[in-house]
């Protein structure tokens, strides 16, 4: 299972944008290849959109695939539908795991790429049908807007009720994301989620300690895979 150019950290990834249906045909020598890119959490998710589009294109002959899903792209399945082997999925798969991100990574996953094809009554050929599922499947994803899937890691912060107001206001204003507040008897858990880098977690325990003198408490919850908000390309 290829992971290439995934960064070190693991901390972030590339995913389609939006679970909206992006489509591109191309023509070649009269045979029609028409592209679907969807944004997927599962290969069910893919199975479903296979279904449906062999219900639309029912009379098409080929619908052949590739997905990968998971920040290293733990899931990657492809399949070539009845064209001679290796013509079809494999270099739709490639045409994912090369594809270049805005960060110079090849980082794009939760993706499903599908393209049904009309036969135009002329012979590719090997290299003609591996160039044309690795083109269309290129075009679909020119199409698609992408973004940035990043690792958050949640913490709750213990504090008193007198500094609880305040060091809400101070971590909203210095870009940490505020989760849930609770209130307790004695005392005021704040639940947060910082970028799963140390410079982030960083600014998390200065600002809780410069709020509070040192007197709350900050203890590490889960962590979680959310968009990015502003980084769509």
């Amino acid at each position: 299972m290829s992971s290439s150019n995934l960064p070190a950290s693991a901390n972030l990834y590339w995913v389609p944008k939006a679970y909206e249906e992006v489509v591109h045909e191309i023509e070649i020598k009269r045979s029609r290849f028409i592209a679907y890119a969807n944004r997927i959490d599962s290969p069910e998710d893919a199975k479903d959109i296979l279904e449906c589009l062999r219900r639309t294109h029912f009379d098409a002959r080929h619908h052949c695939s590739a997905l990968a899903i998971g920040p290293r792209r733990e899931v990657q399945r492809n399949s070539d539908d009845g064209e001679p082997s290796g013509t079809a999925g494999v270099p739709m798969m490639e045409a994912i795991m090369q594809r270049d991100m805005p960060d110079g990574s090849n980082t794009l996953s939760d993706v499903s790429v599908i393209v049904v094809r009309y036969f135009g009554g002329t012979l590719l050929g090997a290299g003609g049908l591996v160039r044309a599922y690795s083109e269309a499947v290129s075009r679909v994803l020119d199409g698609t807007p992408l973004a940035k899937r990043v690792l958050m890691q949640k913490f709750v912060v213990t504090t008193n009720a007198a500094d609880a107001g305040r060091l809400n206001f101070d971590l909203r204003n210095h870009g940490i994301e505020v989760l849930d507040t609770s209130y307790g008897p004695t005392s005021v858990d704040i639940q947060v989620g910082v970028l799963h880098q140390p410079q982030a977690i960083s600014k998390l325990h200065e600002t809780v300690a410069h709020v509070t003198s040192g007197s709350a408490e900050i203890t590490m919850a889960d962590s979680d895979w959310v968009d990015e908000e502003g980084q769509a390309v």
